[in-house]
């Protein structure tokens, strides 16, 4: 087991800052508790250092002239039975962040610090109360934007990943051990080595059904990207505004007044959505609209839902067709077409093949909500989709992807030649990737790299 090097009490406030009825501050380390004792005051008379463990206790905050800073509850835990493994107390207070502040300096008189980005988790890391994978799924699962990425951050931080990490790293250790075995056993070496190539080829072929949905991803951690996309005054700031329920583009009758993309994103449907209002597509000599036209063009390949907004109360032109027909084609399987302006004679016909089409009027209250169903049906398409066994980061992504590289080029060599020694060669070199990914063998640098996307209070 690692032991944590960093001796000092840290002290930090948990809960965002802003408006709210409490925050709650967190003290960690070899004198939290008696940094809490001396800067408190209890309600039974007693001191903090006289009471037992994962008890709650009322009492205040004095500050150096013994005057009251604030009115708390002190939540005290002896280690090893904390989240850090060290001496934790967490203070809840009423959340000014005048009182907050006083407190954290009050602790920072009596030789607490401020704790760095992270730095609470990373010492749970080091004290091997949670691996790397499940601190990373921390942060993740305080950042989800969607239900599925809230559950699969929860799911991993109570180590379904890990556990996954174990099985694979059991398994590389027992190829090890037939591989080794091969040097004793000079008459087993064919079953030895076709053990080991069935054990190899499973957690490749697991590794794919990892690879396969990594790329959709993004929809699970960060939500889903709505883009509107459609002819000069097809009404789509108007089904924007409406969608979101609020004013956030301007409305005109005059073509072209969207120029840029305009975005704004709810929690709808269970999921965070970002909406995005684009240029209209047309012909244009100006500079400027050619280059939102571009970017709207950019925005639908980037999207992973389409509105395409037609305007059906008018003729559409050719031009305008070709464009639609060729955006139906390369993103067919995320569009819904929506022929917009249904509150008015229809002239345009149906003219596109597919197989989401919804008429809509943003003066008919009815029909708007009739695309939002249409809508969270495709958003529950596209997730489901995306769903994977696990929710990777960048880094555990490049780290798998080697592990994949090395125990490819360990089957190529197997399938030339059974020398046990290159195989065991391998194989080690394949559980040392497999070590970095669950944090055994990471870096100083590397560690510190992962923990500076923490917020300072985790």
């Amino acid at each position: 087991m690692i032991y944590c090097q960093d001796e000092e009490t840290i002290i930090a406030q948990c809960t965002p800052q802003g408006k709210g009825a409490i925050a709650l501050i967190r003290l960690s380390g070899p004198q939290a508790i008696e940094c809490a004792a001396q800067m408190s005051k209890l309600a039974n008379g007693k001191s903090l250092n006289e009471l037992p463990t994962h008890t709650i206790h009322f009492g205040w905050v004095l500050d150096a002239q013994g005057s009251i800073i604030d009115q708390v509850m002190f939540l005290l835990m002896h280690a090893p039975r904390t989240f850090t493994g060290q001496q934790v107390v967490e203070i809840t207070c009423h959340n000014n962040q005048f009182l907050v502040e006083a407190i954290i300096e009050k602790a920072i008189q009596l030789g607490a610090r401020l704790a760095k980005e992270g730095e609470f988790a990373k010492r749970a890391y080091l004290n091997g109360k949670i691996d790397l994978v499940q601190a990373e799924a921390i942060n993740e699962l305080i950042h989800a934007c969607t239900q599925q990425a809230l559950k699969q951050s929860l799911a991993q931080v109570e180590g379904s990943f890990s556990a996954w990490i174990e099985r694979i790293q059991k398994e590389l250790f027992k190829c090890l051990a037939f591989s080794d075995a091969s040097f004793e056993f000079i008459d087993e070496e064919m079953e030895f080595g076709s053990l080991i190539e069935q054990s190899i080829a499973t957690i490749l072929n697991e590794l794919v059904v990892i690879k396969k949905s990594y790329s959709q991803q993004q929809r699970i951690r960060e939500g889903v990207r709505i883009a509107l996309i459609g002819a000069v005054n097809a009404g789509k700031s108007s089904l924007f505004n409406a969608l979101l329920g609020k004013n956030r583009s301007i409305v005109a009758d005059i073509a072209g007044t969207t120029r840029d993309t305009v975005e704004a994103g709810v929690y709808r449907y269970g999921n965070y959505c970002t909406f995005v209002d684009t240029a209209g597509l047309r012909n244009t000599n100006d500079s400027i609209e050619q280059e939102g036209i571009k970017r709207s063009l950019q925005e639908a390949a980037q999207a992973d839902c389409i509105l395409l907004v037609i305007d059906q109360s008018r003729s559409m032109l050719h031009e305008e067709q070709r464009v639609y027909a060729d955006i139906i084609e390369q993103n067919r399987s995320k569009i819904i077409v929506v022929y917009n302006k249904s509150d008015l004679p229809r002239i345009t016909n149906q003219l596109f093949d597919s197989e989401n089409i919804v008429y809509v009027s943003t003066i008919k209250p009815g029909l708007v909500q009739l695309l939002e169903q249409r809508l969270e049906s495709k958003i529950s398409q596209l997730l489901k989709q995306a769903e994977s066994p696990f929710l990777l980061n960048k880094r555990q992504w490049h780290l798998l992807l080697a592990l994949e590289q090395r125990l490819n080029e360990l089957k190529e060599i197997m399938q030339r030649t059974m020398a046990y020694e290159i195989i065991s060669y391998h194989l080690k070199d394949a559980l040392e990737h497999l070590a970095e990914l669950s944090g055994q063998t990471i870096s100083e640098k590397g560690m510190d790299a992962v923990f500076r996307e923490f917020c300072v209070g985790k």
